[in-house]
């Protein structure tokens, strides 16, 4: 039991890994989209701090020269439960090789770094909205009189 308990919680950890890697792109894809098509939840200040955090925390490690927390926890689990390379299901094999890639650590020191510069540079360009301040985002059109 202790064993199948560890290889449900180390899928548990990819998933999230997966919905942290999918919250980062969300991001970074929305943000400059969002601005330019004027929605405001890419102005929303907790989101934007939060995106770069998550995204700083990235970059840190990888300049450390560390691998990240959630995969050491993946296969800390995955050991424990006496899993090898990959007896993974289907879905979970792919999600694997979608997140994992044979590349040097240094590749990924040097594109989360870039990935977090691309970041602060969408706070700059499109500032979130502190909270309990109000800002029209984009002005809206009168309709042409009649």
């Amino acid at each position: 039991m202790e064993r199948q308990l560890l290889s449900i919680l180390a899928s548990t950890v990819l998933a999230i890994h997966l919905g942290v890697i999918l919250f980062n792109i969300f991001g970074l894809v929305a943000i400059p989209l969002g601005a330019w098509r004027g929605w405001r939840f890419v102005r929303v200040f907790w989101w934007r701090a939060l995106h770069l955090a998550v995204l700083a925390v990235v970059a840190l490690q990888a300049l450390l020269d560390r691998a990240c927390f959630l995969t050491l926890w993946q296969y800390a689990l995955r050991r424990g439960a006496g899993e090898g390379a990959s007896p993974a299901p289907l879905i979970e094999s792919w999600v694997n090789r979608l997140i994992f890639w044979p590349l040097p650590m240094w590749f990924f020191a040097a594109l989360y770094a870039g990935v977090w510069i691309y970041a602060l540079l969408l706070w700059r360009l499109v500032p979130p909205v502190l909270p309990g301040r109000t800002r029209r985002i984009i002005p809206r059109r009168r309709p042409p009189p009649a």
